[in-house]
């Protein structure tokens, strides 16, 4: 019998196109109402068929990671590898090229791509509610990466709803070079909570997609923005981009992006923006209403 072949799969940078808090549990979860979308830019996972689980890690960003058992690639392997009962075998390489506590989901998208990759390399039967379940006990993220689509997400990350198609648009991901911790945000969160404001009208174009949002915002930029003020000096440097037309921190920050009609606009900003702030990192990228599907679950 013939090997299986190795695959690899996309871990596309979520993007919270509005985030607002709505609420907290009694066990200290948040609640959340959030538009997420996904960026053209990513790491990816690779699998290979072995005898035993390993990792490795390559790409820019690859000498901050440890390959320990809190990696979420790990987890996700392990994880998946318990509910199909199966040996964990594979040789993982995770590439990665985004930046780590950037609030783009990164852990958590890899981590739904190790679950994808090897739902397939192992060819496994994994009911999609039990893979969805599997993936909320890795993180709040993951089961929306998991998804890789546009949705209207909620509660702590494990309600999902349609959200209206996304035009083209193209964004300029900016990072300062710090890390912030997602705990620390919301525990920095003063205030009182917002209401949910999910829409139902389809933007024709990125402009009306902006001007939507524009009524929205990311709850916990205050937050981020006490902890790291450099997050308040992205912001701003988005905002004074020729042909921005909005500009917003992602997830629980440092990351933040602004949204552009078209990628000449958007590369001349990441250019503009790269050379005045030579120590950030500074990507253009395509605003991707599908990034990613699951891949089929059955045989």
């Amino acid at each position: 019998m013939n090997e299986p072949a190795g695959v690899t799969f996309s871990a596309p940078a979520k993007i919270n196109l509005y985030l607002h808090v709505t609420g907290k549990r009694d066990d200290g979860y948040h609640l959340l109402d959030s538009l997420v979308a996904f960026a053209g830019i990513n790491d990816t996972v690779a699998a290979q068929p072995a005898t035993n689980l390993t990792l490795g890690v390559t790409g820019p960003f690859a000498p901050g990671l440890t390959v320990g058992p809190d990696n979420m690639v790990l987890r996700a392997a392990r994880a998946l590898a318990a509910a199909g009962v199966t040996s964990p075998g594979a040789a993982l390489t995770l590439t990665k090229r985004l930046p780590p506590a950037s609030g783009m989901g990164g852990g958590s998208a890899d981590a739904a791509a190790t679950l994808k990759a090897l739902v397939r390399l192992w060819d496994l039967h994994v009911e999609p509610a039990t893979l969805a379940e599997l993936a909320l006990g890795l993180g709040a993220d993951v089961p929306v990466c998991l998804r890789g689509q546009a949705v209207f997400m909620g509660g702590i990350g494990d309600e999902m709803a349609a959200a209206p198609a996304l035009p083209p648009a193209w964004l300029v991901l900016v990072n300062p070079g710090i890390c912030l911790s997602t705990p620390e945000v919301f525990a920095a969160r003063g205030g009182d909570f917002s209401a949910a404001a999910r829409f139902d009208a389809i933007p024709a174009d990125a402009r009306e997609l902006a001007d939507i949002l524009k009524a929205r915002r990311n709850g916990l930029t205050p937050a981020a923005v006490s902890l790291a003020p450099v997050v308040g000096e992205v912001l701003s440097a988005i905002e004074q981009s020729e042909g921005g037309l909005l500009s917003r921190m992602t997830g629980s920050g440092a990351t933040c992006f602004g949204l552009f009609s078209d990628a000449d606009a958007a590369a001349r900003a990441a250019l503009s923006i790269g050379e005045s702030h030579p120590g950030w990192w500074v990507k253009p990228a395509s605003l991707e209403g599908d990034a990613t599907r699951l891949p089929s679950l059955g045989r």
